[in-house]
């Protein structure tokens, strides 16, 4: 697979659906299993090294919740394709050895193929899913639910200007030669990014682009984006050089922001991306595989924490409605994973990942997956 990431970094891909511009956002794994059992009525997706198996062949149309084990002896990655064999409607990957995770996607009448990636890469192992029925909509109050969507993306559209903005700033700083500067705005800029992942690494030919790491790509040569001037800095210790791969980070980034721009959700896509954010701490940023050689992790850390709970924010009240229990959960779950993370700021940022004793991991992870459990029904509880 020269030149491809089947699984590009840490994140799940989502793709940008041919017709309307409407994102499949997709749903992020871990390396840890999971402690809770799964949702209720959910179908298992057992992928070994050569099976993909499903508890169920049919399912009604709605809400459908899917518990992916994997029985194998390397990572995996399930998605969940449309009629159409090509469009992403839901995903998880990393899924380590021995674990298991959650994904929650609301599906209409129609085939849809669930599909094993064992080790993330080659040929994945397929397996047919029939929805039949009519789909229940949220039956809620469908204007606040609305008004939740548009909140959300305007903040995501914000997120992506402050993107901008901030990475024409540390784009002057590289073409000036200075170092430091450079530094000094590498990972605030890049907080931007993480806040917005889920939507922004949707559009997986600027993913590949800004957010490539060398290990993921068989040919560095054209090696390009926020990760190739991370080693320049604080590895080859120069910007010599990087002019042209700080030309094309900015202009990549002015392109994305473009695209966000007409970018158009559905709730349950808004919903999924709170449980995608923290789980994706789980998989990287608590394994120090996020910025590998800043060691700037808990920045992004801290920005993933904040654009889940936006994601969750824009839907609370309607929740605090409708599940109450659920609801101070969540918000008990967010107090307590800020509140551990905070014991490791240091001045305006945060200690660097090598500084963390493995007690602290363990704390912060245990943290992450006590709030991992009640995000993974949020989407289920609206359209309940």
């Amino acid at each position: 697979m020269s030149g491809d990431r089947r699984s590009v970094t840490r994140r799940t891909r989502g793709v940008v659906a041919a017709v309307g511009v409407t994102l499949g956002l997709a749903a992020c794994g871990s390396t840890a299993p999971v402690a809770s059992g799964p949702p209720a009525n959910a179908i298992s997706v057992r992928s070994t090294a050569d099976e993909c198996s499903l508890s169920a062949s049919t399912a009604p149309a709605g809400p459908t919740a899917f518990r992916v084990v994997n029985a194998a002896d390397h990572p995996t990655e399930v998605s969940v394709y449309a009629a159409d064999g090509a469009r992403v409607v839901g995903q998880v990957d990393d899924v380590g050895p021995a674990a298991a995770r959650d994904l929650t996607v609301v599906l209409t009448a129609g085939t849809y193929t669930v599909a094993c990636t064992p080790g993330q890469s080659g040929e994945s192992i397929r397996a047919a899913l029939t929805v039949t029925g009519a789909t229940t909509a949220a039956t809620g109050d469908l204007a606040e639910l609305t008004r939740a969507v548009t909140a959300y993306e305007t903040w995501v559209s914000a997120q992506a200007a402050r993107l901008d903005s901030g990475t024409a700033a540390f784009v002057a700083a590289v073409r000036a030669g200075d170092l430091a500067a450079a530094k000094a705005l590498y990972a605030p800029t890049r907080a931007n990014w993480e806040r917005i992942e889920p939507v922004a690494s949707s559009f997986r030919d600027l993913d590949l682009r800004l957010d490539a790491r060398d290990q993921d790509l068989e040919d560095t040569a054209s090696w390009t984006g926020w990760h190739r001037l991370e080693k320049a800095m604080w590895v080859d210790g120069s910007l010599a050089g990087m002019e042209p791969v700080a030309a094309q980070l900015l202009t990549d980034t002015r392109d994305l922001v473009a695209r966000i721009d007409g970018v158009s959700l559905t709730i349950e896509q808004v919903t999924n991306v709170a449980k995608e954010l923290v789980e994706a701490v789980a998989s990287s940023e608590l394994s120090g595989g996020e910025e590998l050689y800043s060691h700037t992790d808990l920045w992004d850390f801290q920005a993933n924490i904040e654009g889940a709970r936006e994601s969750w924010n824009v839907v609370s009240a309607y929740v605090a409605v409708r599940d109450p229990v659920l609801g101070k959960a969540i918000e008990l779950g967010f107090v307590d994973l800020q509140g551990e993370l905070d014991r490791h700021r240091r001045g305006d940022g945060f200690v660097l990942y090598p500084e963390l004793a493995e007690p602290d991991i363990r704390i912060l992870a245990a943290k992450v997956e006590s709030l991992s459990e009640p995000l993974s029904r949020l989407t289920a509880t609206v359209f309940s």
